[in-house]
Order: C-alpha cells, then structure tokens, then sequence
C-alpha cells in the first residue's frame, strides 16, 4: 500500500523555508493531508504487522507519532518546527524512549532507521552493563551477528569517560560497555516513503534488528 505522495518531501522542503507559525498555519490542510494523515495510517497498519510477531506491542499510532513542534525551551534555534516527521514504536511508545523499540524518522532527504534503546535511566545502564558484564560472548554475539550488521553498522552513542570501578575489568575486554546508550541506525533513499511496499521493507529491519532489542529488554530487567 502506497500512504505518501511527494508531497512529504516538499512540503518540509517548503518549510525549511518558512519555519514560521504564520506559514504553518496557512498550509495546515496541507500538513493534514500529505504529513499526518498518511502518518498516521503508516503507524497504525506498522503496528499491527509487528503486533503479529510481539503481543506485548499493545499501543496505538496516537502512543507512538511524535509532535511536528520543536521544544525549543533550551535551543538557541527558536524555529517552531521540525523538519521532519516521525514515530517511535516500542513497548512505551514515544513517552518512554529508553525501552527498545524502532524508531522512524522520514526527513525530505531519506528515511531513518533506529533500533535499539536511548534515554536510559542510571538503574537501567547499570543492569545493562551487569548483563553484559555476565556474559561478554553473548553479548558480541548479538552485535556482530552479519545481517545486523549490514542492515546497520556499529552500535552508536555516547560512552563515560570514566568507567565505574566494577566494570574495569570488562572494559579491557569489551569497551562498549562504556557506552550510555545503545542504538543502531540504517539510512534508506528518500524514494521508499513512496513505495507500496513501504511497511515491507521496515518490517525487514525490525526482524533483524529483534534480537538486539530483545536482547537489551531482558539486559534491563537483569
């Protein structure tokens, strides 16, 4: 099923022109119609194709799709919009970042694809860490795993300069556990937001990338 026209790309294209509210508002039915209606109908059928491999999924596209409004308290950029649109599906949806999930981001250049977990909490990285730490092969085996890799590279995030004493030791064997978050990210050409077969190919990186985010539910739970 074809959700988006290419008036997803032009519409922020024209927008980075004219971040403004006055132009927002005079182009509202347009952001309705080519932005978050079809965004909408893309979240609610992605969900219910991932519904069928994970029960525990139990959220809607209104849990997930993220605000078009930038947060700008703490921004030197005051512009009021996003230039792009996106949702996080996950066992929280979007009000819970940290626990892992799939989050989309379709921007007028490309599409991206990040898996994985980033806003955790001090108790979560240190049962991640923990878990790690109890089995390092384990662990290198689910981030070197060939498919995950080609689909998305490295794992990403920011690391502590200085590592807690009780995970020195590990950290000579496997520095990533120095890491603070723990996320991967695939790029694809801007022509898949057109595509019919939009879902299909999302659903092919949400497979692979399952057992790394599995893998950091249960390392959260540890």
């Amino acid at each position: 099923m074809k959700y988006f026209d290419s008036d997803f790309a032009n519409f922020f294209k024209d927008l980075a022109a004219n971040n403004n509210k006055d132009w927002f508002h005079e182009n509202k039915k347009r952001y309705e119609k080519s932005i978050k209606k079809p965004f909408y109908a893309f979240m609610t059928d992605l969900i219910a194709e991932i519904q069928k491999h994970d029960p525990l999924i139990d959220v809607q596209a209104k849990d997930c799709v993220l605000r078009i409004n930038r947060d700008v308290r703490f921004s030197k950029d005051k512009t009021p919009y996003n230039l792009h649109f996106g949702g996080f599906i996950s066992r929280g949806g979007r009000k819970d970042k940290s626990i892992p999930g799939i989050f989309l981001r379709f921007t007028p250049e490309e599409v991206g694809i990040l898996v994985g977990c980033y806003g955790i909490s001090k108790e979560q990285l240190f049962n991640i860490r923990t878990y790690i730490q109890n089995d390092l092969k384990a662990f290198k085996g689910i981030y070197t795993d060939k498919e995950l890799h080609e689909h998305f590279g490295d794992i990403q995030g920011e690391e502590h300069k200085r590592i807690p004493k009780e995970f020195q030791d590990s950290f000579q064997q496997e520095p990533l556990i120095a890491k603070k978050q723990f996320y991967m990210v695939a790029v694809r050409e801007i022509e898949l937001i057109e595509s019919e077969d939009l879902i299909v190919e999302i659903m092919k990186y949400w497979h692979v990338a399952r057992p790394f985010n599995e893998y950091l539910i249960k390392a959260m739970q540890n």
